[in-house]
């Protein structure tokens, strides 16, 4: 039998009134996220779980809330994609009766109710629900952006094939009782401004996970979400671990709104299978990922609709050659595309994940202090997609992007003879690149390639311009010859950053390298 919240749950949030420095109405135009005045707003977002036992946001027992919100800040997020589980809406024991101290004891979490005593006093006797309430008011106290992200039913860990809340009409998938427990989210998060859209269930997976059930169900949950709060953005997952959404190219399904309407896709280095980041070269499985995510979800930009990323990420520890294979290859379409996203995850450990205590999260921007980021590489690599390079209000600006790096290529003004290196994206000088006329251009100056291996490329005025191609399935190599007919691509020095040419590598078929610094985006 559907448990329901009771009366005094409202109450309680009315009572909750957050301090929220931030106000967000946000709609789409196209495939863009706007604000009130039609201007692009870029998600760049974090993903933090709550829905795992003990349905509190991960963390608290080791750093500060404040501390926590404030380092999502420094790292260059903007949004916060938290979790929650669906039971916290239609079980009012769980949510208003079950303290965050009492939670945490039923699981003989000690060391944890003893970390929260000193680190977050002011939660460790409030109801779960009221501590989750804790987490949004202050993330919008910083300036974060908040999507409620429906993850499962019941607070544990997410996902597998067999799960029993895996896809509708599953024994703990009740799609009326979920419709229910979104709009009631919906309903008590009407008036938090920081709270800019609601992701309706995470990952629909598993052997009945029918298109014909999506459209039967997602649409209901939509529409219980909109009409309990028409702030919000409405962001939907497709199937086979939101991996999948291409049964919109044939169907398409009518809601009562048009302008608060999002589609979120998830890929990960095993979505894509096995280890065939490994087995195959980077350039061609880069290319063939790439024409099958975009026929999976990606198709939907050029359509007219959102489209966030919103789980990705890998083993932040360098280990994973098909995971660091991958996040090239993925930032590179995310740059591309100028995708909304949300990285998997914030989580430096877990309180409790499948049974063992404080299991860390090698896919964690932070480690498992909360306080220290787990990898600086990594961060870099994603702060070259976290502001906008186009959309609604924004002035476009044509950059040459380097994936590996998350850096833009730019004019080196410290030498007598101009050449170029990597800066910060925010930092770089305008590019502009036409592939029929081979000819780079930076800042109203072109390159001219030098004529010996690793030589520095340098700008000049356009009395020695050098011809470029893009080679390689990915189109990312940006190639010429030399005087001799060497093939040399442009690279990058790990020295100092500056752009040099050196022997185009891993250009198809050799698996053994890796092409990633002479990887190359024109945008």
């Amino acid at each position: 039998m559907a448990r329901t919240i009771n009366l005094s749950l409202f109450l309680l949030f009315i009572f909750w009134i957050p301090n929220l420095t931030l106000s967000y109405s946000l709609s789409t135009k196209s495939r863009w996220i706007v604000d009130e005045k039609g201007q692009r707003v870029k998600l760049a977002c974090v993903n933090w779980p709550a829905h795992l036992q003990p349905a509190v946001a991960e963390g608290l027992s080791k750093q500060p809330l404040d501390s926590i919100s404030k380092k999502i800040v420094s790292m260059g997020f903007n949004c916060v994609r938290l979790t929650w589980p669906l039971d916290l809406m239609t079980n009012d024991t769980l949510a208003l009766k079950i303290t965050v101290k009492q939670s945490f004891e039923s699981l003989n979490l000690f060391d944890d109710v003893l970390g929260i005593q000193t680190h977050n006093p002011k939660i460790l006797n409030l109801p779960i629900f009221n501590a989750f309430q804790e987490v949004v008011s202050n993330l919008g106290q910083n300036g974060l952006m908040v999507i409620l992200d429906n993850h499962l039913t019941y607070p544990g860990w997410c996902c597998s094939d067999n799960d029993l809340d895996a896809f509708f009409g599953y024994p703990n998938f009740d799609p009326v009782v979920w419709a229910k427990g979104l709009s009631k989210m919906a309903t008590l998060f009407r008036n938090v401004t920081n709270v800019i859209g609601m992701s309706l269930r995470n990952e629909p997976r598993g052997t009945r996970d029918y298109p014909d059930l999506w459209f039967r169900f997602m649409p209901k949950g939509a529409e219980a979400v909109h009409a309990a709060n028409p702030e919000v953005l409405v962001i939907l997952s497709g199937i086979d671990f939101d991996t999948n959404l291409s049964f919109l190219r044939d169907r398409f399904f009518n809601v009562s709104f048009t302008d608060k309407l999002v589609f979120e896709q998830h890929w990960y280095s095993f979505s894509d299978g096995g280890d065939t980041w490994v087995k195959h070269n980077s350039n061609d499985i880069c290319a063939k990922i790439i024409e099958k995510v975009t026929h999976n979800g990606g198709f939907l930009l050029d359509r007219g609709f959102p489209l966030i990323l919103s789980e990705f990420g890998t083993d932040e520890r360098g280990v994973d050659i098909s995971g660091n294979r991958y996040m090239n290859c993925l930032v590179a379409w995310a740059a591309e595309k100028d995708l909304d996203w949300a990285v998997w995850a914030l989580t430096g450990d877990y309180y409790l994940r499948t049974g063992t205590k404080h299991m860390v999260e090698t896919y964690g921007v932070l480690d498992a202090t909360w306080k220290n980021t787990r990898n600086s590489t990594y961060l870099q690599k994603l702060s070259g997609i976290q502001h906008p390079f186009r959309g609604p209000g924004l002035k476009d600006k044509n950059i040459l992007f380097h994936p590996h790096t998350g850096l833009c290529v730019t004019n080196n003004h410290s030498g007598n003879v101009p050449t170029l290196r990597l800066e910060l994206c925010s930092k770089s000088e305008s590019s502009t690149f036409n592939p029929k006329e081979g000819v780079l251009w930076i800042n109203k100056m072109c390159i001219e390639t030098p004529d010996v291996t690793g030589g520095k490329v340098k700008l000049g005025v356009g009395t020695k311009c050098s011809k470029l191609g893009q080679i390689s399935a990915t189109k990312m190599h940006l190639s010429f010859k030399t005087n001799k007919g060497v093939l040399l691509c442009l690279d990058v020095d790990e020295g100092d950053n500056s752009i040099v040419a050196n022997p185009c590598k891993c250009l198809t078929k050799d698996a053994s390298c890796d092409p990633a610094s002479q990887w190359f985006k024109v945008l």
